[in-house]
């Protein structure tokens, strides 16, 4: 079966049962299936979406932050990433971001591509980018309630953490993968690129 034969799902009703916005709400939608089946209470998790960033410094180090994360209840390494501010465009939150967590401004940005988080209950939209020249114009002013301590590391320490499992999330591992993978990066980029159907 071919990609153009399959039909997306119809949405009949949907109800908000927790609206606990701008942080989280949960909707129960009553959906079709192209061949007629109906389901009721297919659940929803609607979430802020977010940005996540591989940006090197003008000497090809990578901005990472260590930080706890209440999630997996553990200290990881994570790259520079935060939230899009209702009307806030990815790219300009990126930067935002970026320059909040650690200082740094970076002129040279490619888009990787927007990913939903969960399968089936959509959760939230990750945007990816990559930055490259990046340089330090600030302290880092975050107002988050996380502690962070920026680390610089080169590929290979990023490689090495993996065996010391410095990190604890998906998106994480997702955009690491990406970007070291040369063939793949170019193919996201390029995917990026294009005009959306």
């Amino acid at each position: 079966m071919s990609g153009d034969e399959l039909k997306p799902w119809t949405v009949l009703d949907r109800r908000t049962l927790l609206d606990a916005g701008p942080f989280v709400r949960v909707h129960a939608e009553t959906i079709e299936t192209p061949d007629g089946q109906r389901v009721e209470n297919y659940y929803q998790v609607e979430q802020g979406d977010f940005v996540q960033m591989f940006v090197e410094d003008t000497d090809g180090r990578v901005l990472m932050l260590r930080q706890y994360k209440h999630g997996p209840r553990r200290v990881t390494q994570t790259f520079p990433a935060g939230g899009i501010d209702p009307g806030e465009a990815p790219l300009a939150a990126a930067k935002r971001e970026l320059l909040e967590e650690t200082g740094y401004v970076a002129e040279e940005w490619t888009a990787l591509g927007s990913y939903v988080v969960q399968a089936n209950q959509r959760g939230c939209v990750c945007h990816l980018f990559q930055a490259r020249n990046a340089r330090k114009v600030a302290e880092p002013d975050s107002g988050d309630l996380e502690e962070m301590r920026l680390e610089l590391l080169t590929r290979a320490d990023l490689i090495a953490a993996a065996a010391e499992g410095d990190y604890a999330l998906l998106p994480v591992i997702a955009l690491l993968g990406a970007v070291l993978l040369p063939e793949l990066r170019d193919n996201l980029a390029r995917s990026a690129a294009r005009p959306a159907p």
